[in-house]
């Protein structure tokens, strides 16, 4: 009796050093491969809505992701750019910010920088491309931001916005500590990080009802915000540039819902009457045959898109700044 009870308990023992032994496994690959147990950590902020946290870094499925002192998806980097330097802001979304599924190597602002620096550039010695950025920020995020922080004494800000943006409601704090994909604090395993996400249901935040139905014209205030950015870059004395991405299912037949449509011709028409330098991307993507190999989402960019914005962005820049050195 006494030798099955012995037979019985090591049993058990040997079971629960299996188990134990297979979530320490499972724990050590999530955390390894996958980069579950540290996401990157949320702030609230009364006029911004919310910044990625200073100072972070991280790998979310293999992809390098820092964050500076400034929030920004940038290396660390002094207010006060040394002489001869080119330092250009880019304000954005989770576009421009390139989220878990682009390297820190291959996000708009990184291969832009690179395109720079390979190339002579008059008058400038060093190369500096900020991104300011944060998932679903809109052009009233980006405008708090700006007032925030300013410039940094940019000579080009560059605002990327979608077509989504132009419907952009009011800045809140409210997701923050409270949706899984606005945490702010580490989860204590990186196991809890993975059922959080993909088993344990969301659950909703009733306050977002009342900034989801904000009232008013919603594109015109997001239009008057963009003006706002047009206005402080136009004090400190620099440049301005507006690009728009489409949505991935405006590119073609039948292109961009009315209400769309209908928004889009408000902006163009806006930039004219404002004199701001814009590039609407919507003609450039539909000119490409395979389209679909540069979206990694119906919104977002891969490494071929942002490739391909960058390069559209340099262009202009090139233009802006050309134009400067012939005055």
């Amino acid at each position: 009796m006494i030798g099955e009870y012995l037979q019985v308990k090591l049993a058990l023992i040997i079971i629960l050093a299996v188990m134990v032994g297979l979530l320490l496994a499972i724990e050590i690959g999530l955390r390894s491969l996958f980069g579950f147990g540290n996401p990157l950590i949320y702030i609230g902020d009364e006029q911004i809505g919310y910044l990625l946290a200073p100072n972070q870094r991280t790998r979310r499925f293999g992809n390098r992701i820092e964050i500076n002192e400034y929030s920004m998806r940038s290396a660390p980097l002094q207010m006060i750019p040394v002489p001869s330097t080119l330092r250009i802001l880019i304000l954005g979304d989770s576009i421009a910010n390139g989220g878990w599924w682009t390297d820190q190597a291959n996000t708009i602002s990184n291969l832009l920088m690179r395109s720079l620096k390979s190339a002579s550039i008059d008058n400038y010695t060093e190369v500096e491309v900020l991104n300011a950025s944060a998932n679903s920020w809109g052009p009233r995020n980006e405008l708090a931001y700006l007032q925030r922080f300013g410039n940094f004494q940019a000579q080009v800000v560059v605002l990327l916005i979608n077509t989504d943006d132009l419907f952009a409601k009011a800045p809140t704090s409210l997701p923050v500590g409270r949706d899984r994909n606005y945490p702010n604090s580490k989860p204590p395993l990186a196991l809890v990080e993975l059922l959080q996400r993909y088993i344990f249901k969301q659950k909703p935040i009733p306050e977002l009802e009342n900034i989801q139905n904000e009232a008013g014209d919603i594109v015109g205030i997001n239009l008057e915000a963009i003006s706002k950015i047009q206005a402080l870059t136009r004090d400190s004395n620099s440049k301005f540039l507006l690009i728009m991405t489409p949505l991935f299912r405006e590119i073609g037949e039948p292109g961009s819902r009315d209400y769309e449509i209908k928004a889009r011709q408000r902006l163009s028409e806006f930039t004219k009457t404002q004199q701001i330098t814009y590039i609407d991307m919507l003609p450039i993507l539909n000119s490409i045959k395979d389209v679909q190999e540069v979206y990694q989402d119906n919104i977002h960019f891969n490494f071929q898109g942002n490739q391909l914005i960058s390069q559209v962005i340099e262009r202009s820049l090139r233009e802006m700044l050309y134009h400067d050195t012939k005055l």
